[in-house]
């Protein structure tokens, strides 16, 4: 690496690795624009953070950063997640009070839940793993009989709990279903809900009235316990809930 360059990325890919995150050609580009530190491994102590990252303009990795640690990094000024998720050994206000960017990767992550989302909740509506479970046992059963349990997502009532990356791009994929979605979201206006498709609803009228419930939001300190017995007793008789691994910014 040349130390010409006056800029540095300090690169701690932990829990990923290096190569899981970057092509060698993402990383010669990378490389081009500053001087690239990459620590692949081991635990990032005072000393590393000294010696690495300090004097960095970014940080990509999900290195704790405490306010004492962000105020010698007096040149920093972005930190990428590489996870997908807002974990809490970053002081965010300190970032937010001195201009620095806390960005996340969750937009890529995205899509290829809520194809997952969408194809549990299809499994779940017409019981194909349920058929097919049967089929291998041989207990199946034919016509009418063997959909007594099965609904159609066609124009069906459809609950998020959650609108943030992942809950955003499941909504294309529900589009030519015409479902009715009723969405709760506290962090986020009524009308920014409506601009994307949805009815915005309080959380116990999501469960009441939908028929099919994506559970698709971020694990907070501020949202433990939100959802318990009385939530799902409120279900209709034979609904289904789906629940993603959410990597946007929705919080309760």
């Amino acid at each position: 690496m040349s130390s010409t360059l006056s800029k540095s990325i300090f690169l701690a890919p932990a829990p990923r690795t290096v190569s899981e995150i970057f092509d060698q050609s993402d990383l010669r580009r990378l490389s081009a624009v500053a001087e690239l530190i990459v620590q692949d491994s081991g635990h990032i102590t005072d000393a590393v953070f000294e010696e690495k990252a300090a004097k960095a303009e970014i940080i990509i990795g999900q290195i704790d950063l405490p306010e004492s640690r962000l105020k010698r990094a007096a040149s920093l000024k972005a930190v990428f997640n590489v996870e997908g998720n807002f974990l809490p050994n970053v002081d965010y206000d300190y970032c937010f009070r001195n201009g620095i960017r806390v960005l996340n990767i969750s937009p890529v992550f995205a899509e290829p839940v809520a194809e997952a989302a969408l194809g549990m909740a299809i499994d779940l509506a017409r019981g194909i793993s349920r058929s097919d479970r049967s089929f291998r046992q041989g207990s199946e059963e034919y016509g009418l009989a063997a959909n007594r349990e099965a609904f159609s997502l066609y124009r069906a009532d459809v609950g998020l709990v959650g609108l943030g990356d992942l809950g955003k791009a499941i909504l294309p994929l529900l589009q030519p279903f015409g479902c009715r979605i009723r969405a709760h979201d506290p962090w986020l206006p009524a009308e920014y809900m409506q601009s994307l498709g949805c009815e915005a609803a309080s959380l116990e009228d999501v469960f009441r009235l939908s028929r099919l419930v994506f559970i698709v939001a971020s694990v907070t300190s501020q949202n433990q316990g939100f959802l318990g017995k009385q939530q799902f007793a409120s279900l209709q008789a034979g609904s289904a809930l789906v629940f993603g691994k959410p990597r946007g910014s929705s919080r309760f």
